[in-house]
C-alpha cells in the first residue's frame, strides 16, 4: 500500500457535493493518504477551509486567485488570501499563474494578478503553486527576480517538453505531473520530458475533476477524475522514468512533505 499525497486536487468543485465522503474513503483506500485542496479564488479557498478543518490529517489547501478569476483579485481579495494563509492548513499560494490559452481574464489583469501573489508568498513565505497554458517564457520572466525571495514552488500540472521543463528547473521549481501523461493524443513532450524529472523535484497529482487519465480502464461512467486514481498515474510516471513504482512513490511523498511542509507520517 502506498503512502501518496495527492498536491492539487479540486475537491470542492460542485461534482463533488453528493459524494465527497465517498471520493475521500476510495482515496484511502487507494494509497492516497493526504490531499491538497486547490483553492481557485477566494471562495472556493474558504470551501477548502472548511473541508480542511472537518478532515485536519488528510487535507490541506492552496489560497489563491486563479488567472481565469484574476480580474476578480483587488485590495479586499488580497486581504482575505492573506487572513486564510495565517492558517497552517493552508500549505500554499495559488493556484496562481497565467493563461493565455483561455485569456479568460486581461492578460494585463493576469499580470497584476500574479505580481500580487508572488508578493503574498513571499510575505507568508509559502511556497505558489502555479498555474501555465500558452504563456511559459512570460511567467518565466515574472518568476525569476522573485524566486529568490520565495519558499518554493510548483509548477502545477506540468504538460511541457524538456526544454520547458529545463527552464522551471532553472528556477529550482518542483514540478506536478497529472493524469496528462497517460494521454497518447496530447502527452507526448510530457512523456519526453518525465526521464528528466529529477526525483527530488518530482510531485504527483490529479487535478480531479479533471484530467482523467485516458489509458484508465474501466472509465467511470461519469468521466470525473478522483484522487483515487493517483496511483494509476504515479505507475506511468515510474515506467517512463524507469524506477521502481514504491521508489517513485517515496520521492513524491518526501518532496511534498518538505515543500509544503507537511509533518512525515
Amino acid at each position: 500500500m502506498f503512502d501518496l499525497i495527492d498536491i492539487g486536487a479540486n475537491l470542492t468543485h460542485e461534482s463533488f457535493d453528493d459524494d465527497r465522503d465517498a471520493v475521500l474513503a476510495r482515496a484511502a483506500a487507494a494509497g492516497v493518504a493526504r490531499i491538497i485542496v486547490t483553492g481557485t479564488s477566494v471562495t472556493s479557498s474558504v470551501q477548502a477551509a472548511a473541508l480542511c478543518e472537518a478532515t485536519p490529517t488528510r487535507l490541506f489547501a492552496t489560497a489563491g486567485v486563479h488567472p481565469h478569476h484574476a480580474a476578480e483579485l483587488d485590495t479586499h481579495t488580497a486581504a482575505a488570501l492573506r487572513s486564510l494563509l495565517a492558517n497552517p492548513a493552508f500549505v500554499a499560494v495559488g493556484e496562481c499563474g497565467l493563461d493565455f490559452f483561455r485569456d479568460y481574464s486581461p492578460r494585463d489583469a493576469q499580470r497584476r494578478a500574479l505580481a500580487a501573489q508572488l508578493e503574498l508568498a513571499a510575505e507568508v513565505q509559502k511556497p505558489v503553486f502555479l498555474h501555465e497554458r500558452d504563456a511559459h517564457k512570460e511567467l518565466v520572466a515574472m518568476l525569476a527576480p522573485a524566486r529568490a525571495s520565495l519558499a518554493g514552488g510548483v509548477a502545477h500540472c506540468f504538460t511541457g517538453g524538456p526544454a520547458e521543463l529545463d527552464a522551471y528547473l532553472e528556477l529550482d521549481l518542483h514540478i506536478g505531473v497529472t493524469g496528462w501523461v497517460c494521454d497518447e493524443r496530447r502527452g507526448a513532450e510530457l512523456r519526453a520530458a518525465v526521464p528528466r524529472i529529477p526525483l527530488d523535484r518530482l510531485l504527483v497529482e490529479t487535478d480531479a475533476p479533471y484530467l482523467l487519465p485516458r489509458d484508465l480502464a474501466p472509465k467511470p461512467r461519469s468521466r470525473r477524475n478522483e484522487p483515487q486514481y493517483l496511483a494509476h498515474v504515479l505507475e506511468r510516471i515510474a515506467a517512463l522514468a524507469g524506477q521502481p513504482v514504491e521508489v517513485v512513490a517515496q520521492a513524491t511523498t518526501a518532496n511534498a512533505e518538505r515543500l509544503f511542509g507537511l509533518r512525515a507520517r
